[in-house]
Order: structure tokens, then C-alpha cells, then sequence
């Protein structure tokens, strides 16, 4: 008499429907991955943006003014008193950040995506506290709904 032996392991049917799933699941969840990357580096970036404010104030309380402020002592350009990338610690940056315009009693500050962030929109931050992202990339944050760092 044969004794019959019990198939083990999985037939290619079951191997391939796990597969599939798997890349149902991939297509979903990498775009979503990728949009919170991204947001999480704008974000770091907001946060830059608000400590060379900071630094901003600290340099008028000190001078009297905005003026200076950049590298060489100019009013524009990469900030002397700030670091002038973000993030801020991290090896990879992916923001450059600059004094726009300063005088006596105002400022500008930006931060300019680059590498894996480029083209995401500029981000802008004045003396005033108002905000702004360029959010459709073109080159102003003048349009609607680009007064603020919502989405």
C-alpha cells in the first residue's frame, strides 16, 4: 500500500497573490511617504526661518537696526548671523536660507528649496511675522492662498 505524502508550502498561485497585494499596498503608501518627507522638511525649514527671525531681533537690539546682518556685513544675501542652510543640524540640506531685504526698520527673509526639495516653493518670513510658501512654484508668494505655510 502507497502511503500518500502531505504537500508542503505554497503553491504559485498563493506566492503571487501575496505579491500582488504587497504592491497594492507599495503604490499606496510610497506617495504618501514621500508627501510626509517633504512636509517634514518644509516644516524644519519654517523653523529655521523663524530662528534667523529671532537672530534677526537680536541683531537690531544690538545695533539699532536690521542692517548688516548678511555675510560681509551687507543687508542681503546669506545670513552672518545665522546659519544659512536647513535643517540646521543633519548632514543633507535641503534649504538655503537668505536675507531678502533689510533696512533701519524692516526685513525679508527667505528659504530657497534644493537637492531632494527643489521645486517645492520658496518659503518667505518678514518682520512682521507674515508668512508666505509659494506653493505653485512661480516664484512669488503673491497668489491666493500663498499668504500663509498651510497647504
Amino acid at each position: 500500500m502507497r502511503s500518500v505524502k502531505a504537500n508542503k508550502g505554497f503553491t504559485l498561485i498563493e506566492l503571487m497573490i501575496v505579491v500582488a497585494i504587497i504592491g497594492i499596498i507599495a503604490a499606496i503608501a510610497y506617495p504618501s511617504y514621500t508627501e510626509y518627507v517633504e512636509r517634514a522638511r518644509r516644516s524644519d525649514a519654517q523653523g529655521a526661518l523663524m530662528g534667523l527671525a529671532a537672530a534677526m531681533e537680536r541683531h537690531r537690539a544690538s545695533n539699532g537696526n536690521y542692517q548688516g546682518a548678511a555675510s560681509g556685513g551687507n543687508n542681503t544675501g546669506a545670513p552672518a548671523i545665522f546659519p544659512d542652510e536647513a535643517p540646521i543640524d543633519g548632514s543633507t540640506k535641503y534649504y538655503d536660507l537668505t536675507i531678502e531685504d533689510a533696512d533701519a526698520t524692516s526685513y525679508s527673509l527667505q528659504a530657497t528649496p534644493k537637492n531632494a526639495q527643489a521645486g517645492d516653493g520658496i518659503l518667505t518670513l518678514d518682520h512682521t511675522g507674515r508668512r508666505g510658501w509659494d506653493e505653485n512654484n512661480d516664484g512669488d508668494t503673491d497668489d491666493a492662498g500663498e499668504n500663509d505655510w498651510e497647504k
